[in-house]
């Protein structure tokens, strides 16, 4: 059946009046929006990982033509911005993170002339495109490193970042997708190195160069000319860097990418760019961005005049053991602790600039296993409560393709079934101080980022209806049960649940520009907050254990109605359900 199809039978179960899909909706007050009121504020952000939604041509990857093929999909779930992970020309080193032609489309993933099919059909549909753009380093293969690796007398040699080999060795500098740990590659028909902070066919631009960020801002309005509604940074943290080269200072204590995003002129380029590009388009940017509330209000300070909203990584990171890659902490995560990691994150935003919430993307695993509970007696109201909590917090909403469907980790048992260089590094790295492989493998099967880039799971036929062909990454078997086309004919599915939340956020302008307080801050296994906007009150309830609990607060649920719950027969009330969520409304 088509996806116009399903999405009429779901609109006749929302017509006829099915309690799942048919939420109170909250007494509005549309004059509360503050006058800072901005329209990526109020935007829910879905990601869109190309390689891995449709692919239309039987070759195992995902494309233009595949994503064209699924609007009419993307519009039923009433998001208002797609984000495309990089579809630029690239070698494909690191899935399109390798960027070797800024204006142009990766051959796999078609051509410009689809490209442009699909930003207007998106437009159409009312949704706004943002862009994934790295210019932190671009690939060894984009024409400005070939010319400059063939001479110094290149034009573009100083694109880039050089050590001449007669100085002797370069200082050290520590490399993430380097199995040597080294960010310094020698390149012989140059008898000089060349500074790579990822891989080494990931050379790092030089923007200590004014004639290379004027490549790079003109670049930039290409893409917004042609009409795209913004872009989020990749890296952009690590763009500046100290050519003094100093040793890492002592205060780093070893951590080498902080030190990378402390570089001289970080904020003065960032300024710089919104002068020369962002300020004269109506768009939203996003940076990539590290550190500490401090370091991350730079970006998003709005008197600073730099980028609108930015990624803080304290909460996503969250339960990993200490000083070691990824490696989830076998007790779980502490969720009283991460309450208190979102509380100072919001209230920090709530002063100024603007925040994001997000629990999954193509850098992390699947959110329903690493924040959920991905059993089969568990995964449809484990996937509602997260979905509740992330369209629900302060912030502007990103949520990550498939999620909406409640896909979970693969949990690869072999180091040949992963695609990830991040992985593949560090499985090499551990196995070269003979660690021990098989346990670094198993905390893989939760952290992993394979397990959030396998293939879209769209009915029960082969690879999930992903394509015809063999698929780039393995198809998650779940797909036989967890798909799209089972999900659209069944009104109290965790599709038609993501929904209904969507609608319900976009009626209520408590839910994206109230005030936040956490409630309850001590409870092990309830996650409860406030929203507050003038004179309506929101109390948002989320049990995050797979027992019942119940939330200890003084406020007054005795006229509370029930906006939406992700058990059918929700109840306003103290005490909660297994992974159960609601939203109350106060009176």
């Amino acid at each position: 059946m088509s996806d116009k199809f399903f999405w009429f039978i779901t609109t006749l179960a929302l017509l006829a009046g099915c309690q799942s899909l048919s939420p109170k909706q909250p007494n509005q007050d549309t004059s509360a929006k503050p006058t800072d009121a901005q329209w990526w504020k109020e935007a829910l952000v879905y990601q869109v990982y190309p390689r891995s939604f449709q692919d239309s041509n039987g070759d195992g990857v995902g494309d233009l033509k595949g994503i064209i093929s699924r609007l009419d999909y993307l519009s039923s779930l009433g998001v208002d911005m797609i984000w495309l992970n990089p579809v630029y020309a690239s070698p494909n080193k690191d899935n399109g993170y390798d960027i070797s032609d800024y204006q142009s489309i990766m051959k796999e993933f078609s051509n410009m002339e689809d490209f442009d099919a699909l930003l207007k059909g998106l437009h159409d549909r009312k949704i706004k495109v943002f862009m994934d753009l790295v210019v932190n380093h671009c690939s060894n293969e984009h024409e400005w490193f070939k010319s400059a690796a063939a001479s110094r007398e290149s034009p573009y040699y100083n694109y880039f970042h050089w050590w001449p080999a007669e100085k002797g060795k370069p200082p050290y500098r520590w490399s993430i997708f380097d199995e040597k740990g080294d960010a310094w590659e020698y390149n012989k028909a140059t008898n000089s190195y060349y500074l790579h902070y990822f891989s080494d066919f990931q050379p790092d631009l030089n923007w200590e160069n004014l004639i290379l960020r004027q490549e790079i801002y003109k670049m930039m309005r290409f893409w917004l000319d042609k009409g795209i509604d913004g872009f989020r940074l990749d890296a952009i943290a690590f763009c500046s860097k100290d050519t003094t080269w100093p040793p890492l200072p002592e205060e780093y204590k070893g951590n080498w990418p902080m030190y990378y995003a402390s570089g001289p002129h970080l904020h003065d380029y960032m300024q710089e760019m919104n002068r020369e590009v962002f300020s004269k388009y109506n768009i939203a940017t996003v940076a990539e961005a590290m550190g500490d509330v401090d370091r991350v209000m730079k970006f998003v300070d709005p008197e600073r005049k730099e980028l609108n909203m930015a990624y803080y990584f304290e909460a996503i990171d969250f339960g990993y053991l200490p000083n070691e890659y990824k490696m989830p902490d076998p007790k779980g995560y502490d969720l009283v602790q991460w309450k208190k990691v979102y509380a100072k994150w919001t209230d920090a935003f709530a002063q100024k600039g603007w925040g994001t919430m997000y629990l999954a993307n193509h850098d992390q695993p699947r959110m329903l296993t690493r924040w959920g509970n991905d059993s089969p007696e568990f995964r449809d109201v484990s996937s509602k409560m997260l979905t509740t909590f992330i369209l629900s917090m302060r912030g502007t909403p990103y949520y990550y393709f498939g999620d909406e469907i409640g896909m979970s980790n693969i949990k690869f048992d072999r180091v040949e079934e992963y695609n990830d260089i991040e992985l593949l590094t560090n499985y090499a790295q551990v196995k070269a101080k003979g660690g021990d492989l098989k346990r670094f493998l198993e905390g893989m099967k939760i952290s992993s980022r394979d397990n959030g880039r396998t293939p879209m799971q769209w009915d029960a036929t082969a690879n999930g209806g992903f394509t015809t062909g063999t698929p780039w990454l393995k198809v998650n078997p779940e797909y036989a049960t967890v798909n799209v086309a089972l999900q659209e004919k069944d009104p109290n599915s965790v599709l038609n649940y993501f929904r209904k939340m969507v609608q319900v956020r976009k009626k209520d302008p408590v839910l994206i520009y109230g005030d936040w307080q956490l409630v309850d801050a001590e409870n092990p296994a309830i996650f409860a907050y406030t929203r507050t906007l003038d004179t309506q009150k929101r109390l948002i309830l989320l049990n995050f254990k797979a027992t019942s609990a119940e939330v200890n607060t003084t406020l007054d649920l005795s006229n509370a109605q029930v906006l939406i719950g992700n058990y059918t027969d929700a109840k306003p009330g103290k005490s909660l359900r297994p992974y159960e969520a609601m939203i109350l409304e106060l009176k």
